[in-house]
């Protein structure tokens, strides 16, 4: 047996192997093939798993303010006395400004049906506080003196008077305000559907 490895190392008696370079120093069968199959083991890194984008709904957290936050534009807007005579337009512009909002918070690009259904969040949030907002509005007007001192008080300002009358005859019926009210639900949900489809498409350039 040599005393010294061809790599240069002094080898102790009865040495099998080199401690330094590891190479067999008897020929055995079983040191070559150790030394043939001897490689560097990899340890892979483990992955990471990503959560799926959570579905658009009422359960989406950022869905829920998006639309709350275009609802509360569209309800502001439609208090402006000129302006609310645009509702439809304005509607329209919540759908696509709920997808253009989404889209700027999560980076995730909807499609037409998302945008749609985005749009249908924003819709129903609008008519809800629309809703809310009649409610207490009818509450003042009770607390005010009723509808008679509402069409008088109406009479100060730049109001035609046949809509006042249509107005009042609207609010003295309660299945007139109940139409009125599904109406409007239905109108307003299927633009802001149009608007939340067209800001999909849009936002896919």
């Amino acid at each position: 047996m040599p005393e010294s490895c061809t790599c240069g190392a002094q080898l102790p008696p009865d040495a099998r192997f080199c401690h330094k370079c590891g190479k067999p120093q008897r020929d055995e069968p079983e040191a070559r093939l150790l030394a043939e199959e001897s490689v560097p083991v990899t340890i892979a890194a483990p992955l990471v798993e990503t959560a799926p984008p959570v579905p658009l709904g009422f359960r989406n957290p950022i869905a829920l303010r998006v639309g709350l936050l275009a609802a509360a534009l569209v309800c502001f807007t439609m208090m402006i006395p000129v302006v609310q005579y645009m509702s439809i337009l304005w509607w329209l512009g919540a759908g696509y400004l709920s997808v253009w909002i989404y889209k700027r918070r999560t980076g995730q690009r909807l499609n037409v049906l998302g945008g749609a259904r985005m749009g249908w969040i924003t819709g129903l949030l609008t008519c809800g506080l629309l809703t809310l907002l009649f409610g207490v509005l009818m509450v003042a007007i009770q607390q005010a003196g009723g509808l008679e001192a509402l069409k008088n008080g109406l009479k100060d300002f730049a109001v035609q008077q046949s809509r006042v009358d249509e107005a009042i005859k609207v609010l003295q019926n309660p299945l007139a305000i109940l139409r009125s009210l599904l109406e409007m639900f239905v109108l307003l949900t299927l633009t802001c559907m149009a608007g939340g489809a067209l800001g999909a498409i849009l936002s896919k350039d």
